[in-house]
């Protein structure tokens, strides 16, 4: 990180200060005035801001807790230590990303002066704009996106070792000290520069939720994800179940639980969304269209992609753009 930004994340906040002078435990009414301890974004955020961010509060146990927000915690420097819905402990290392959304339970063990976190506070509807500049769809990203809703079957959290990812740092300093500095415009910049995050994120598949020997599931899913992301053509769930020492049919039936569809499913969405963008951002015929994403019945490809689109590929084709 940029030593300058480094140097005024780590200074004393007037939190801290009170805790380093003998204040027992953190002021919950700066979170939250609820009995229970769901902290609020109205505490976090000033009326009418979708995003905001505050450096980890260092020197003290942070009691278990939750958020009516979506929070993303990044590890500037140092370490911190992390427990999940009361049992899953976890150790953020520098340049490290957790996602939380809002049903998690979160506690942290104290941390020292030099190991700095900043918090990002993010209503959910900061995203809307980060998701529509994405210019193609694909089953990660969705998955991604989905797992950050309130109602999500998946485990409510990403954790991405992004210390060697050198976009990924780059774009959370640009967030970091656009927000520091509170310049004027920078919410639209913000959703732009989490747009970008995200569709990196969906490259690094491979470094989601990989840190814990029980996330063997959520593993799994994440694989099969980026396999069907980059092999939706011929991919098959034979090949990629033996990638991963699986049977065919736990595969499919853990995508089915933490995705609501198959394999099958989720291989055919795949290649009709990048039909679909075929059709809109180049000049190939339809023909070339179905043949480049994998289908050889042109019946079959006609009617599935009515089933999705509500219309034929030619309609689609020439609908106006979308806002």
């Amino acid at each position: 990180m940029d030593e300058r930004l480094l140097r005024r994340l780590k200074e004393i906040t007037e939190e801290e200060r009170a805790i380093l002078a003998g204040q027992q435990g953190i002021q919950r009414e700066r979170y939250t005035s609820g009995r229970d301890f769901v902290v609020d974004s109205e505490k976090m955020l000033e009326k009418g801001k979708l995003i905001e961010i505050r450096p980890h509060t260092r020197f003290v146990h942070f009691p278990r807790h939750r958020h009516n927000y979506v929070e993303v915690l990044y590890m500037c420097s140092g370490s911190t230590t992390h427990i999940l819905n009361g049992t899953r402990r976890m150790v953020l290392h520098t340049g490290d990303l957790l996602f939380l959304n809002q049903a998690v339970y979160h506690e942290i063990l104290p941390a020292s002066e030099e190991d700095v976190g900043v918090n990002f506070i993010i209503l959910p509807q900061f995203f809307d704009r980060s998701f529509r500049m994405l210019e193609q769809e694909n089953v990660l990203r969705d998955f991604l996106v989905s797992t950050l809703s309130e109602t999500s079957t998946f485990a409510g959290w990403l954790h991405i070792a992004a210390g060697d990812i050198l976009p990924v740092e780059n774009l959370l300093e640009n967030m970091i000290w656009t927000l520091l500095e509170k310049k004027p415009g920078a919410n639209l910049l913000n959703q732009t520069t989490m747009g970008l995050l995200l569709q990196n994120l969906t490259l690094f598949a491979e470094n989601i939720n990989r840190t814990l020997p029980e996330s063997r599931d959520e593993n799994a899913v994440f694989s099969t994800l980026q396999y069907i992301e980059t092999s939706y053509r011929d991919g098959t769930l034979e090949e990629i179940a033996a990638r991963l020492h699986m049977p065919d049919y736990a595969l499919s039936r853990l995508l089915k639980h933490h995705t609501g569809a198959n394999f099958k499913q989720l291989l055919q969405q795949r290649k009709l969304q990048q039909a679909a963008y075929l059709l809109s951002n180049t000049g190939m015929s339809t023909d070339a269209v179905m043949a480049a994403v994998g289908y050889e019945n042109s019946s079959y490809f006609y009617r599935k992609f009515r089933e999705k689109y509500a219309c034929s590929p030619a309609q689609f084709r020439d609908r106006p753009p979308q806002a």
